[in-house]
């Protein structure tokens, strides 16, 4: 009967409005948890059915709550250079465990960028996930893929200069003052005098370049490129340069181990290892077809040392020193810039290489495009991984687990792997935070609105209590 229904639809009222409740509560209660969606709850009507002429029977209301998951909450500043924000859309991934993942292990997705190096050098944040990203190889590229979680691998700064790795690729990104003014040495190369550059010659050549002694022509400009060997100890090698006389938009230049003990049959006593001139373009660039510092052109800019224990002729590693032989690729050309020769100063911009990092670690920087880079006391940064970012056709239908973060469901699709800032994905914002979009405001107007529901909700009940009182006493 309709009253029956009346009071039924009140039960309904009180059952939705509660849920309302929670929602709001939970919202209000994550007010400051980083990275934090908003819930919002929708009503819909129940209705029974069609009704007898002159009669109706309430069906109630139902509700259902969602997240909104697409919705950008505002980025905030911090400190902290492993705190991470999404600009955009998609998620972090990140897995309750750091070590021994296999295909079938949980993957989670969030926002929340709170991130931390843990005791064993893992990137984990407040909830204790671990963040994902592609492991950079020698090469310092990634191997990304789309669907392939597998591929990923817990970003781990800890590990950088454990294992012993040799170097086998140098990044240099420097410019030479192309108002560098011709020293002695060049001018008496031009004028075939006394006291001319010889690169062959330890006495006159900068190799042998000693003020105390009064040995060797001094550089006009030098740069020391620390590489890391087959145990993972420091080498040093020393690229000099002297502007040539002889040609415009030219140098030349000699690479040579530093100390010179550390290497036998160097092209002379001093330790030097390769010599010949660096030429540059009218717009500054190194122009690597006429650059002789590796051989006659076109020639490899790779610089080989045998083993400690070769007998093979060549540049090798000193007896003493007990390690392999090692190839490395001098890169001039390579890096944003590379060697350039252009007006102001000569300045070694930055050398980036590869093998196992060496010096002491002093801090962990994250790029927009999500490269995680290790930087250390002596000047070197190397590339450890590239932070993945997950997009859904249908983020807010994700859904949500303990700890602020959310598993794949069937309303909310497949997931996308994409580096930051390419296929639609957000880019990394690095030294901040996400904030949550809960707007206090909004959610004391609506906690007011649903208790008033509540409550009329309660009324329909006790309405419907008493007009069943008054049909029962009508017996009476």
């Amino acid at each position: 009967m309709s009253l029956n229904s009346a009071m039924l639809a009140g039960v309904s009222g009180l059952t939705a409005n509660s849920a309302a409740l929670a929602a709001v509560s939970d919202n209000i209660a994550n007010v400051n948890t980083v990275g934090y969606k908003r819930n919002v709850t929708d009503f819909s009507t129940i209705v029974t059915g069609a009704a007898a002429k002159g009669s109706y029977s309430a069906g109630g209301v139902m509700s259902s709550t969602r997240q909104l998951g697409a919705q950008q909450g505002l980025l905030q500043q911090t400190t902290s250079s492993t705190d991470l924000g999404i600009s955009g859309s998609g998620f972090f991934v990140a897995t309750e465990k750091a070590e021994n993942l296999t295909a079938t292990d949980a993957r989670v997705f969030t926002r929340a960028g709170s991130f931390t190096v843990d005791s064993q050098g893992f990137l984990r944040n407040a909830a204790g996930f671990y963040l994902q990203g592609w492991p950079v190889d020698d090469q310092g590229s990634v191997s990304a893929d789309p669907t392939d979680l597998t591929r990923l691998a817990s970003i781990n700064v800890g590990t950088v200069g454990g294992a012993p790795e040799a170097t086998t690729r140098v990044v240099v990104n420097a410019n030479l003052s192309s108002a560098t003014p011709l020293s002695a040495a060049a001018q008496a190369v031009v004028a075939a005098g006394p006291g001319a550059y010889d690169a062959t010659n330890d006495a006159n050549n900068m190799t042998g370049y000693d003020p105390a002694a009064g040995t060797g022509v001094k550089p006009d400009y030098s740069m020391q490129i620390p590489i890391s060997d087959s145990q993972g100890g420091r080498r040093t090698i020393e690229i000099d340069f002297l502007k040539s006389g002889e040609n415009a938009n030219e140098w030349y230049a000699e690479i040579r181990a530093v100390p010179a003990d550390s290497i036998e049959n160097g092209l002379t006593a001093g330790g030097q290892i390769a010599a010949g001139v660096v030429t540059f373009t009218q717009d500054g660039q190194i122009d690597m077809a006429n650059t002789t510092l590796f051989g006659t052109p076109p020639a490899s800019s790779v610089l080989s040392f045998g083993a400690s224990d070769s007998a093979a002729a060549g540049v090798k590693w000193a007896a003493g020193l007990g390690i392999a032989a090692q190839d490395v690729n001098l890169n001039l050309n390579q890096a944003p810039g590379g060697l350039t020769q252009n007006a102001g100063v000569s300045v070694t911009r930055s050398i980036v290489t590869n093998g196992t990092a060496f010096g002491a670690l002093t801090s962990v920087d994250v790029d927009e495009e999500g490269f995680v880079t290790a930087n250390f006391d002596n000047g070197v940064s190397q590339k450890i991984a590239q932070v993945a970012i997950a997009t859904f056709p249908n983020p807010s239908g994700l859904k949500g687990i303990s700890g602020n973060a959310y598993r794949v469901s069937a309303n909310s699709g497949s997931y996308n792997l994409k580096p930051p800032g390419t296929g639609g994905a957000g880019s990394i914002s690095p030294s901040s935070l996400e904030t949550s979009t809960v707007d206090l405001s909004a959610e004391f107007t609506g906690l007011i609105t649903t208790q008033r529901a509540y409550s009329a909700s309660s009324k329909i009940i006790t309405t419907a209590d008493q007009m069943m009182e008054e049909l029962l006493n009508i017996k009476r």
